[in-house]
């Protein structure tokens, strides 16, 4: 295979602007809208495109879709990331239900992973299965490799208390590591987590 015959996927950028203008939503694709979490997605993303921010998301059901309807809850802006797959029967692909106004259709799931974190400022996790795990890991993963010029995440729910304590006892989690996401478990809890790392980026600018 020659080098013009490789597939590139591009890396996921820093966040050099240092504003948040867009936050990605991550989480379980096997919920309906009655789910907490549901709700729960759908509180937060009403809320962030109350703030004229872009509520993006994986195009999928779930938290997905629950993101997608709290943002037009709000008459907010709405981007999708999607692949379709083929030979993938735990993926839960498109869903129709999931109406947004912009959608960016990608080859294949890593594709798609980096294209979510591409189009995103800020991070905002949920409960979800592997596909979450993944997802989430990549993006901590990402700002703390891009530390300074990173892109933060917001960890939604108790659960993640327990995760992230058992994290830190059984791996090398360094202070960076630890500075660039927060817990919440609420939505007086995100506003104020938003607006300490708005306030954080707009400090890289000084």
């Amino acid at each position: 295979m020659n080098q013009d015959e490789r597939k590139k996927i591009m890396v996921p950028k820093a966040n050099r602007l240092c504003k948040v203008n867009k936050i990605a939503f991550y989480g379980g694709a096997d919920m309906d809208e009655d789910h907490p979490v549901c709700q729960a997605a759908y509180e937060i993303a009403a809320y962030v495109a109350s703030q004229n921010k872009i509520v993006v998301n994986g195009g999928g059901p779930g938290v997905m879709g629950a993101a997608s309807k709290g943002a037009k809850s709000k008459n907010g802006k709405t981007l999708a990331v999607t692949f379709n797959p083929v030979n993938m029967p735990e993926f839960e692909g498109r869903d129709a239900g999931n109406i947004v106004d912009q959608e960016i259709k990608t080859a294949n799931y890593i594709e798609r992973m980096f294209a979510l974190m591409d189009n995103a400022d800020l991070f905002v996790c949920f409960q979800g299965g592997t596909g979450t795990l993944s997802e989430w890991a990549t993006a901590w993963l990402l700002a703390h490799l891009y530390y300074g010029n990173h892109k933060p995440l917001i960890l939604y729910g108790h659960f993640w208390h327990e995760v992230m304590e058992l994290i830190h006892k059984h791996f090398l989690i360094g202070y960076k590591e630890s500075k660039v996401y927060r817990i919440v478990e609420n939505l007086e809890e995100f506003k104020l987590a938003l607006h300490l790392f708005e306030e954080e980026m707009e400090e890289r600018l000084k």
